[in-house]
């Protein structure tokens, strides 16, 4: 591969077309391009250096090591009840309560960013219904351990006795659900249900979301010898925390979130290790232990560096009651405790960064933190993937605009990270920090090569040329390698072949997008933010993604470039055959082989675009607004270009 990458740019570099000949501009771009492509494919080629492969045996694990396990704090963050429905948060926080794990060393830490009196009454009904889920699910080894996928599985029961508790866990988990989900309706908790509870006055002190108090309450503290399941053994501890917002103050979104959570968990739990999930996750397996066993350096040495007023952060006295913890704790979350001190800066997940948890590894890599890459065969996670793809562009947008930001900034890997983490690192960083400029290359390379083909104006080598060979080896090897490592991995040709189809979207939209927003925010003229990819799905789109269609449905800027994209490609597709057909013959298979095969795969991949521009019925088509503008936008590229070039 490498020399067949330097023959072509060999080969461009030597017959770049003379000054006014036709395609020189053309040649020189594609030459520039495939530099880029050049380069940026060494940089991939990191992560197979020095390969391992990793194994745990958890059996060994819990023989040599189960009185000495470490605590594990356990962190779910949600942001907004209604595209992140507290019942799925709550089955999160239950599956990760049921963990295989000593339920004295487990304590699970739920932060609500949105302050919501729903989610703490979900979180209060989940408390309850663990003491039944819990010893269920490890009397009989249940997986995964989520209650809604393990419920929506239609388990056969073991035995009669099985079958009972199956019946009653059904029962008290349509119960809860009912309960929540009529509270939502109401879009409040009625005032019966706040009697019930004590923690429910507190938001008589909430005025809105983003203007509220701090509201931190223990709903299971797993001290206490009366927090016990439905069998009479230990249950873990559970935390709610709602941090303090005012308008005033930049809350710094997730990472914010998290450093409360560290600075709370050191003072109630202070587990060794901090897990961190998002709140659409379900956990099924925990051997995550092994890989996440250097994070407690990170914790255990630096968050005491700095506490409360200056003063270091003290675990919690043996006497000190929950609801005495709860007050005295307050002050970690509030709004206000972050001024004049390190945190977000050296402290915690760094600020001011759209992917706060890639420059937080990076900052603690190159400070002598040493992470492992574990990947079991069977899963450690199971998550709810987004089933439109204007959400998953979205989410890749934030992603790769967030690496370029660490790229430009003084935590580059190109500088920061040299000679403090080993080379497959800093290069596997740099690969990620360069998503966004990816996007012009690809850009180029999907519009110029077909615009000069309805031209008839070849860019590339005729068959007949010793010079076809490299470009046919790197495409036919490129393909080739992509296609085994996919099976290898457990895939399949079409999920191969619809992979090849977002590689193409995400660079050609979300980091297109993402390249214009990070020169905005160099020059001041616009902020990052952190968007909350929503987690809910209507029954009709959830089938259309189970049988593998894309879902559209909105007229999304990003469909707009895609569509327009996938417009040119087909006019000029249909332009060059329309030539062989009518005009030039077999003469356009041998100059322009190259350019109809790049601009056929274009038209290939771009199949369920032009379905959901002309084909489909359904809600999840594109809007007749993108259609229309997609198919002026084609044309009058492709009519501009043959007329004035």
């Amino acid at each position: 591969m490498s020399v067949g990458i330097v023959l072509i740019w060999i080969y461009r570099a030597v017959d770049i077309p003379k000054t006014r000949e036709e395609g020189r501009l053309g040649w020189i771009g594609l030459l520039c391009a495939e530099l880029w492509f050049g380069l940026y494919w060494v940089l991939t080629q990191s992560h197979r250096w020095n390969r391992i492969y990793r194994y745990t045996f958890k059996d060994r694990l819990s023989q040599r090591f189960e009185n000495n396990l470490p605590g594990v704090d356990v962190f779910v963050c949600t942001a907004d009840p209604t595209i992140e429905p507290p019942v799925m948060v709550i089955n999160t926080v239950l599956s990760v309560m049921a963990y295989d794990y000593p339920p004295e060393k487990l304590s699970v830490y739920l932060s609500d960013d949105a302050g919501s009196d729903l989610t703490f009454f979900a979180l209060l009904e989940a408390s309850k219904f663990s003491k039944h889920w819990i010893p269920y699910c490890k009397k009989f080894n249940v997986e995964p351990r989520s209650p809604v996928a393990y419920l929506i599985s239609e388990p056969d029961p073991l035995d009669a006795n099985h079958a009972k508790e199956l019946t009653l866990i059904k029962k008290l988990y349509k119960d809860m659900e009912n309960r929540i989900e009529s509270a939502a309706k109401l879009g409040r908790i009625s005032e019966e249900v706040r009697l019930q509870h004590k923690g429910f006055s507190q938001w008589n002190s909430f005025s809105s979301r983003r203007d509220h108090d701090t509201f931190l309450e223990i709903l299971i503290d797993g001290r206490d010898p009366d927090a016990k399941d439905v069998e009479g053994r230990a249950l873990p501890t559970l935390v709610y925390l709602a941090r303090e917002k005012r308008p005033q103050h930049h809350h710094n979104f997730k990472a914010g979130a998290m450093n409360a959570l560290i600075r709370l968990s050191s003072n109630i739990s202070n587990g060794q290790i901090i897990l961190n999930v998002d709140c659409d996750m379900s956990s099924i397996y925990w051997n995550w232990l092994l890989s996440q066993k250097r994070y407690s350096v990170w914790k255990k040495v630096q968050v005491r560096k700095i506490g409360l007023n200056g003063k270091e952060i003290t675990t919690r006295k043996t006497e000190e009651s929950a609801n005495e913890l709860e007050e005295r704790l307050k002050g970690l979350a509030s709004c206000t405790y972050e001024y004049n001190t390190q945190w977000g800066k050296e402290m915690g997940l760094k600020y001011g960064c759209p992917v706060e948890d890639v420059i937080t590894g990076l900052s603690i890599q190159c400070k002598g933190w040493k992470s492992v890459y574990f990947n079991p065969e069977r899963k450690a996670f199971l998550g709810v993937a987004p089933t439109s793809l204007d959400q998953t562009l979205v989410q890749h947008k934030r992603w790769s605009e967030g690496d370029l930001q660490i790229l430009l900034s003084k935590y580059s890997p190109a500088w920061y990270g040299l000679g403090k983490i080993n080379p497959g690192h800093l290069m596997g960083y740099c690969t990620y920090c360069l998503w966004a400029p990816n996007s012009l290359p690809f850009l180029y390379y999907s519009i110029v090569p077909s615009l000069y083909l309805l031209n008839g104006i070849s860019l590339f080598p005729q068959i007949s040329s010793p010079w076809f060979l490299p470009f046919a080896y790197v495409i036919i090897a490129e393909f080739t390698c992509s296609l085994v490592e996919f099976l290898w991995s457990g895939g399949t040709v079409l999920g191969w072949w619809n992979d090849q189809r977002i590689w193409l979207y995400k660079r050609t939209s979300s980091y297109l997008f993402a390249f214009v927003d990070t020169i905005l925010w160099l020059i001041g003229s616009s902020d990052s933010a952190f968007v909350i990819t929503t987690k809910v799905a209507d029954q009709d789109a959830y089938q259309r993604y189970k049988q593998e269609m894309m879902e559209f449905g909105t007229d999304s800027p990003m469909f707009t470039i895609l569509a327009s994209l996938a417009m040119l490609n087909l006019i000029c597709f249909i332009g060059v055959v329309k030539k062989v057909v009518t005009d030039l013959g077999i003469a356009v298979h041998e100059t322009l082989a190259l350019q109809i095969l790049l601009c056929g795969l274009l038209v290939a991949i771009n199949f369920p675009l032009y379905q959901a521009l002309f084909l489909r019925k359904d809600k999840g088509k594109l809007p007749n607004s993108v259609t229309a503008k997609s198919v002026f936008l084609g044309l009058f590229a492709c009519t501009c270009f043959t007329f004035f070039y």
